[in-house]
């Protein structure tokens, strides 16, 4: 995608805003129509072990592993954890939020490691847009956090002038976050490029007019366009644990080796339902990775799951919470967001993105 200036973007941003924003594609004559269509229907259980060798020595070795810290009896029940090894100490710690595990190994020792097993249960989820219950309200101190910015989300200045762009015309909290989302689909793009999840860094997306990355960039520009309309809105970071029901390979693990499936979600809150699910990143998941030459917004594999990634998502994903600006207890370092492991030898970090060097492991099966 070529770049563009920062004054061309800001110059653009109702041109940007305007562009075409169909809510859902026709899906034509095509005889057997894909499906994408997440319900909430019966539990699931799964099991992940995190294996964690650390082959640098050094005289003061320590790993952060973030643990399951979503509950929610709609569609979440984490179901506990432990971990084994030798020669460390183990403490579930919790930062802004999320829950993580904090191990310290004894002076030099010579091999640190620890295996670590999390269980949950977990079952599709979808809003019931029919649905006339009325959801208790946020409260004011969870309104706040929720709609304010973090040190990579902004909700003021180039941000807010988009989603002022993109809501323009559209009444009450649910047309503005579909304007949202429609223009997310639309107007980003995955970059195959980028390392891992990305960084989360909105504010240099915006900068840059850059709006293209992987979940964490791509979902955490729709949580700032939504807060900045003051709509409360939230990611959610986890892994995938398991296939797509629905046959998209790029919407699930594969194999039960899923080191490198982790995947952050969004979430908006709606005044008449409460916690909705959301994910346009996937969208543009399917639409770069379904088939090995791209599919179009018009294709209808893309279209079923630009719908139902629209309130709803699979039960094959694990998720580990929902906290921005963790700060590592006991370490030097303040991460955007905490859904990889994280090792630190003799104050200096391995690379949590490259899993032969700080040297992890991450497998899942259905228990």
């Amino acid at each position: 995608m070529p770049h563009i200036t920062k004054r061309a973007f800001l110059a653009g941003l109702a041109a940007s805003a305007s562009i075409s924003t169909a809510f859902i594609p026709s899906l034509g004559r095509a005889a057997t129509p894909p499906v994408f269509a997440p319900r909430p229907a019966g539990w699931k259980r799964y099991e992940v072990t995190t294996s964690l060798n650390l082959t640098t020595p050094g005289s003061l070795a320590q790993a952060w592993l973030p643990l399951p810290s979503v509950a929610d009896a709609a569609w979440v029940t984490p179901l506990g954890s432990d971990w084994s090894g030798e020669g460390f100490t183990a403490q579930e710690v919790t930062a802004n939020g999320a829950r993580l595990l904090h191990v310290t190994w004894t002076k030099n020792t010579a091999a640190p490691a620890i295996v670590l097993r999390s269980r949950f249960a977990t079952r599709d989820r979808a809003v019931d847009w029919n649905s006339t219950a009325k959801p208790a309200p946020l409260s004011a101190a969870d309104r706040l956090h929720y709609t304010s910015a973090t040190q990579y989300i902004p909700v003021t200045g180039p941000i807010k002038q988009l989603s002022d762009k993109i809501t323009t015309g559209t009444t009450g909290d649910h047309a503005q976050v579909a304007a949202i989302y429609d223009w997310m689909v639309c107007n980003t793009y995955r970059d195959g490029k980028v390392k891992g999840c990305g960084t989360g860094n909105v504010a240099a997306m915006l900068k840059f007019a850059n709006f293209g990355g992987k979940c964490a960039d791509l979902n955490g520009l729709f949580v700032g366009l939504v807060r900045a309309a003051g709509i409360p809105a939230r990611d959610i970071y986890g892994i995938r644990v398991a296939p797509s029901a629905f046959g998209y390979h790029s919407l699930g693990a594969n194999t039960p080796d899923i080191t490198k499936s982790q995947h952050c979600r969004a979430e908006v809150y709606l005044a008449d339902y409460g916690w909705v699910a959301m994910d346009p990143a996937d969208v543009r998941k399917v639409m770069l990775e379904e088939q090995k030459t791209g599919l179009p917004l018009t294709d209808p594999k893309v279209a079923a799951a630009r719908q139902g990634l629209f309130g709803g998502w699979e039960g094959n994903w694990l998720p580990y919470n929902h906290a921005n600006d963790v700060a590592l207890p006991g370490g030097d370092k303040t991460l955007p967001f905490l859904m990889y492991p994280q090792a630190q030898v003799d104050g200096n970090w391995a690379d949590p993105l490259s899993p032969t060097t700080l040297q992890y492991t991450i497998h899942a099966q259905a228990i």
